[in-house]
This record gives C-alpha cells, sequence and structure tokens, in this order.
C-alpha cells in the first residue's frame, strides 16, 4: 500500500506532480513569447527542455522551430506532453541524470524546476549535455501578489506551508560553478488569461495543495472559492487576468 505523501518532504512535493497531468496542462501558464526569444538563440538547432513536465514551455520551443527532446522525471507528464507535441523525443531522466549524450545540444531550458535540483551536480550534467558555446536557461513565472486578489490567492496557497517554494526563488540565480560565463537577468511583466472558476483548480495544481490530506486541501480549495465569490476584482466576474512577473537567467557554456 502506497504512504501518504508528506507535504513537508521535498521529495514528496516533486513526485506529486504526476497527479493530473491534464489538469496541470490544462490550467497552468506558459511563458510569455518575449521571454523565450531572450532565452534561446534562433540558431540553437537541438534544444533541451529539462523538467519539461506537459510541455508548457516546450511548445514555444517548437513553435520556434527548434528541434526538442524532452525530459522530465514524470513519465504521466511526458505522456500528456505526448499527446499535445506528438513530434517531440521524451525520456525519463532526472537534472542529475540526464540521458544524453555528451554535447549533443545547443540550448537547455529549464522552467518552473530549478528548486527540486541538486544545483551542484545538476550544473554539472548541464555542462556536460552542452555543446561549448551553448546557452543554459532558467526560467520562474511568478504571480504579481502587488496586487491585492492576488496577494490573497497567494497567502491561501501557501497558508501552513513550511517550503514554499514558489514566488522567491526566481530572485536568486541559479549556481552554475565554473563552467559557465557569467549570469544574466531579464523580466518579463504580462498577462495570463483565464475562467475566474478555474483558480481553484490552478491553487490545486500546486505540490503542497497535492501532498496534502484530503480535508486540509479542501479547506484551502474552499478558501479560494470564498475569495473568488467575495473580492470586489473577483465576484461576478467569468474571466480574469492573472498577472505575472517571468524572470529568466542565461548562461553560455565555456
Amino acid at each position: 500500500m502506497p504512504s501518504t505523501p508528506d507535504p513537508h518532504s521535498h521529495s514528496d512535493r516533486a513526485a506529486s506532480f504526476s497527479t493530473g497531468a491534464d489538469v496541470y496542462a490544462r490550467v497552468r501558464p506558459t511563458y510569455p513569447t518575449e521571454a523565450v526569444d531572450w532565452m534561446v538563440p534562433r540558431d540553437a538547432d537541438r534544444v533541451l527542455d529539462l523538467a519539461a513536465g506537459t510541455g508548457l514551455l516546450t511548445g514555444r520551443l517548437v513553435s520556434r522551430g527548434h528541434d526538442v527532446v524532452a525530459v522530465d522525471a514524470s513519465r504521466p507528464m511526458l505522456d500528456e506532453l505526448t499527446a499535445t507535441l506528438p513530434g517531440v523525443t521524451t525520456h525519463v531522466g532526472t537534472a542529475e541524470d540526464i540521458p544524453l549524450p555528451d554535447g549533443s545540444v545547443d540550448a537547455v531550458t529549464v522552467g518552473q524546476a530549478w528548486h527540486w535540483f541538486d544545483p551542484p551536480r545538476a550544473a554539472a550534467e548541464l555542462a556536460r549535455v552542452l555543446r561549448p558555446g551553448g546557452t543554459l536557461a532558467v526560467v520562474w513565472n511568478d504571480r504579481d501578489e502587488r496586487i491585492d486578489w492576488v496577494g490573497r490567492f497567494g497567502e491561501i496557497l501557501h497558508a501552513g506551508d513550511a517550503l514554499r517554494p514558489d514566488n522567491d526563488q526566481s530572485a536568486h540565480p541559479p549556481s552554475l560553478g565554473d563552467a559557465f560565463d557569467p549570469i544574466e537577468a531579464a523580466e518579463f511583466r504580462w498577462l495570463y488569461r483565464l475562467a475566474t472558476a478555474d483558480l481553484r483548480t490552478l491553487a490545486g495544481t500546486r505540490s503542497y495543495l497535492l501532498t496534502l490530506p484530503p480535508e486540509q486541501r479542501e479547506q484551502l480549495l474552499q478558501r479560494v472559492d470564498d475569495l473568488v465569490v467575495t473580492h470586489p476584482d473577483l465576484a461576478g466576474t467569468t474571466e480574469v487576468a492573472m498577472p505575472y512577473v517571468t524572470t529568466a537567467y542565461r548562461a553560455r557554456r565555456r
């Protein structure tokens, strides 16, 4: 009998995304075109999307004409990716053990996932699979919680969360070691439009809620429902524009 996931366990949280991959793909935001253009050189032929999940960033790379290979630790997430992007090669793997040959890609992207990695081991693996002069890009989508209702939404998502991996990682550039040139950073502000009713669904895709006991999970989701019907910016609406700040980092392989 499988053990009950622990919401305060880093490994359990990392493994939680295999649950409901189709919902994740439907409600999680993608990344703004301007950010992807900044992250990945146009002349990069082979691009690895590491921790690709359901393909929210992978699709952006495919649309730019890159030959993309997607690696993720979750087969259910990759199955969801393949359903929408059948031409993308996929492999089950981790940042610490990437199933690709040395020097086999021109660029690597990591979307919303660096905090799940062991940084020294991941940086060494990324340096191994990148060709000299290749680009590594790490990107984060953070809700702009200066907006009142967005801040209250974020408070609900992290109520009681001892790990809180979101909305603070983007302020810290990834540690890459001596194999990479100095890191560059850029910020992009944009709006993600979704049905107001899907705020509850979006909340339910967070690793913290995915690992909570059902009763505690439902209590937090009910607080999201209450916010939707009581906050003046949300009450009576059918669609909402969630403000996001996308923070991207890039560095070249020496």
